[in-house]
């Protein structure tokens, strides 16, 4: 059976571009031809109204912080189709985190939607290329349904967040304005779809 790691999720608001980052590594099956693990690493726009200041997760920070808590709040599923291949050679234009975490994937994807909005403020398309390359390849079926290890085909991942800080709590006190009491916390499930050239790089999709 195929074990995904605890995946690693890093926003970047410092830098120009704002943007998210998921990476999950993926432990391989030995009898099946895959030795190693693999690693994913997906791109996504980081909108404002998703961060936090670090001023306050430091002034906020929780009291008991080795406690396991429940998230307060259930934000669903988020399917994004990842159909974009990002150059990590460039990536430093999205983010200088992006080589560092990305370093051991051998390709990273963003959606078009996030490119579309990358490039509205001056970011080089050149960076991003659409898959499959060639406007000749057919659309990819499922790589559930592919019949070929070695038959490119659209891979599904799905990863989630069982807990993490997504907003500012505000309380009331005996001033006529809230004040910043605490960090709110979420959970979120995401769904990725991607392009991958062989079905053998996706095996953990007959399960789906």
């Amino acid at each position: 059976m195929f074990a995904a790691m605890p995946s690693f999720l890093l926003s970047d608001r410092y830098h120009i571009q704002h943007v998210k980052i998921f990476r999950a590594l993926v432990l391989g099956e030995p009898e099946r031809g895959q030795t190693q693990y693999q690693a994913l690493c997906f791109i996504t726009h980081l909108d404002a109204r998703e961060f936090i200041p670090i001023e306050s997760m430091a002034r906020l920070r929780q009291k008991n912080p080795h406690v396991v808590r429940s998230a307060d709040e259930s934000r669903g599923l988020e399917q994004l189709s990842m159909d974009v291949a990002i150059n990590l050679t460039q990536a430093w234009h999205l983010s200088a985190h992006i080589r560092n975490v990305c370093g051991e994937a051998q390709q990273a994807y963003a959606s078009q939607a996030d490119v579309t909005h990358w490039s509205s403020r001056g970011l080089e398309r050149s960076m991003f290329e659409v898959q499959p390359k060639s406007p000749d390849v057919p659309a990819p079926s499922a790589c559930s349904a592919a019949t070929g290890l070695w038959q490119p085909c659209l891979c599904t991942y799905h990863l989630r967040l069982e807990w993490y800080p997504c907003l500012l709590k505000y309380c009331r006190g005996r001033g006529p304005s809230p004040y910043k009491c605490g960090i709110k916390s979420c959970s979120k499930s995401y769904r990725f779809s991607f392009y991958t050239p062989h079905r053998q790089l996706c095996l953990w999709d007959e399960e789906e």
